[in-house]
């Protein structure tokens, strides 16, 4: 005989693939027949039709059922919710409130990963450090904040769009990251042409119709400067540390004094400094500075914090980024696969200054 209740429990502990909470949570199990030979017939109800991971939820609640003894042949019947049951799963995914609110758990500490000026890899760092975040155990979302230069999702080999739940945006995953970017909502020819007002709206899309769960980080792709993108996240997310990525040279490292002015000015506190594009090391084992050296270092010491991590040139994380394979996958024994678990570590483990937040006023 097949214990009922516990077939139950084991089916229910499975969790939608694409919103990270039990099928028990959200209400998705309908029916659960046993027969006498000992097989087992599931009815789950879909959020909406044609969702990418059909496959996965079903071999996920077959490999549960089969967990528990006595069970034979599993049957995986997928059904889709009525509008009634998916408002009432929206409502609870956003916590019973009708209110348009930041949709981020108080818990997850999100870090702005921010520069002065473009071409330092400030993308490659947020992919990485994602990845290696998640390696270690963490949750961790990402958020394509360079609206005009978006490049997260193809960095993270993602290829689908997201899924909408009755207007709640679902972010697709990758290498244990959900990132949402605009790249899933631009065509390949369209130029992303906005001001102020739209990016602030867009950035609102990012954050308030996205559902992002309980999260142990969000990291935030930002564009070079210190423009409106910056103004706007530092009003949606006054709590948020800031990450400066710079290269050796001195010029970049003035240029990227001028994020961490900006982020004075907010009142967020800067974690600390990444140089990225450190050296080569050549096939004799030497070490070439190619951009200089010392421009981390310096403006760490200016600023008072710790330079959390030096990152190696590396053709596989050239190519890891364009193909989609994060240099801990490409290359997982590499200097730069090294040297970012060592940033997750150090990152995960510098906790945040209680700090206040008084009101922005932006003139």
């Amino acid at each position: 005989m097949i214990d009922e209740a516990a077939l139950r429990a084991a089916v229910g502990q499975v969790e939608d693939p694409e919103i990270h909470r039990s099928i028990a949570d959200l209400n998705m199990l309908k029916q659960l027949d046993v027969d006498a030979d000992g097989s087992v017939r599931l009815v789950v109800a879909l959020t909406v039709a044609g969702t990418p991971l059909e496959e996965k939820l079903k071999q996920d609640l077959t490999d549960a059922a089969m967990t528990v003894s006595g069970v034979g042949a599993v049957a995986v019947e997928l059904t889709v919710m009525t509008d009634e049951e998916r408002s009432q799963l929206t409502a609870t995914l956003k916590g019973g409130s009708d209110a348009r609110e930041v949709t981020i758990s108080a818990r997850t500490r999100v870090l702005t990963i921010a520069s002065g000026k473009g071409g330092v890899g400030k993308s490659s760092v947020t992919t990485n450090l994602g990845v290696a975040l998640a390696r270690d155990g963490k949750s961790v979302g990402v958020i394509d904040a360079d609206v005009w230069g978006f490049s997260i999702p193809k960095m993270l080999g993602i290829e689908r769009s997201p899924t909408v739940i009755d207007q709640l945006i679902m972010p697709p995953e990758a290498h244990g990251v959900r990132a949402i970017s605009m790249d899933y909502f631009v065509q390949p020819d369209q130029a992303v042409i906005w001001r102020g007002p739209m990016l602030h709206k867009a950035l609102e899309q990012f954050l308030v119709d996205t559902y992002w769960g309980d999260l142990d980080y969000l990291l935030i792709d930002m564009p070079p400067g210190t423009g409106d993108i910056a103004i706007s996240m530092s009003q949606f997310l006054p709590r948020a540390q800031a990450v400066l990525v710079t290269t050796p040279q001195p010029t970049a490292q003035r240029v990227a004094r001028r994020a961490a002015l900006m982020a004075d000015k907010v009142n967020q506190e800067v974690l600390g400094v990444v140089e990225n594009m450190s050296w080569f090391t050549g096939d004799d084992g030497k070490k070439y500075q190619l951009f200089g050296e010392g421009g981390g270092r310096l403006l760490a010491q200016e600023l008072e914090v710790p330079l959390l991590g030096q990152v190696p040139l590396l053709p596989a994380m050239r190519e890891g980024a364009d193909q989609g394979v994060p240099v801990e996958l490409a290359a997982p024994d590499s200097e730069a696969a090294a040297a970012f678990r060592d940033l997750a570590q150090k990152v995960d483990n510098l906790k945040p200054r209680l700090r206040s937040h008084p009101e922005l006023i932006i003139s």
